[in-house]
C-alpha cells in the first residue's frame, strides 16, 4: 500500500470503515459527522501512507486519526450533541437490540436507551472512548492501549471507572428493571468495600 496501490488503499478502507466509523459515532454522537470525520481520516491516510511506520496496527494510526478529528470537531465553539435525545428517536435498537413487539416493552427500553444515552454523554470523551473500544468494538486491552497511546493498565483502569460510572448513572433503571440495586453498590451509589 505504501507505494501508492489504490487497490490496496481502497481493501483498507473496506476493511476499515466500519470500526472507524462506530469509533467516531460514538465520539461524536451524530451520524453525518462521523461520516465526515472517518473520510477526511481515509483522506489523511491516503496522503500520510509514507508516514506509517508499522511500529503500531493500522487500525491504531487510523483510530488515532479519527479519535484527533473528533477531538477537534467537539472543541467548535457552539458543538453540542444530545445522545439522550438522539436515542429517542429510533436509534434505540443500536444499543438494545432489536425493538420489542409488546407496546410496554417497547417504552421501557425507549427509556433503558435514554438513560443509557444520558449516561454515556455525562462519561469524559477518554472514558467513553474505552467503553465504545471494548463494548461496541470488541477490541483487546493491548489493542486499545496501543490506539489510545496509554498503558494497558491505564486502559483497564478507566474501563473499570467508566463502567462503574455508567452503573452509578443507571441505578434507577437497574433497579427498577431487576427490583434492586446491583449488589456492588449501596442504595446510595457508593461502591461496597469489602471486608
Amino acid at each position: 500500500m505504501q507505494s501508492g496501490d489504490d487497490r490496496a488503499f481502497r481493501q483498507l478502507v473496506d476493511r476499515h470503515r466500519r470500526r472507524a466509523f462506530a469509533i467516531a459515532v460514538g465520539l461524536v454522537r451524530d451520524e453525518q459527522d462521523a461520516l465526515d470525520i472517518v473520510q477526511e481520516a481515509f483522506v489523511r491516510v491516503y496522503r500520510g501512507i509514507d508516514a506509517f511506520s508499522g511500529a503500531a496496527s493500522f487500525f491504531t494510526w487510523l483510530y488515532r486519526i479519527v479519535k484527533n478529528l473528533s477531538i477537534d470537531l467537539m472543541r467548535r465553539p457552539g458543538y453540542q450533541r444530545d445522545l439522550a435525545a438522539e436515542l429517542g428517536t429510533g436509534h434505540e435498537s443500536f444499543l438494545l437490540g432489536c425493538p420489542d413487539p409488546d407496546p410496554l416493552d417497547a417504552v421501557r427500553r425507549k427509556e433503558i436507551a435514554q438513560a443509557l444515552g444520558r449516561a454515556l454523554d455525562a462519561l469524559p470523551d477518554y472514558h467513553r472512548g474505552v467503553i465504545l473500544m471494548r463494548e461496541v468494538e470488541g477490541l483487546s486491552y493491548e489493542e486499545m492501549a496501543s490506539a489510545m497511546g496509554v498503558s494497558k493498565g491505564t486502559i483497564m483502569s478507566r474501563l473499570f471507572h467508566a463502567r462503574k460510572k455508567l452503573q452509578r448513572a443507571l441505578l434507577d433503571c437497574y433497579a427498577e428493571e431487576a427490583g434492586g440495586a446491583p449488589a456492588e453498590l449501596d442504595a446510595d451509589g457508593s461502591d461496597h468495600e469489602d471486608r
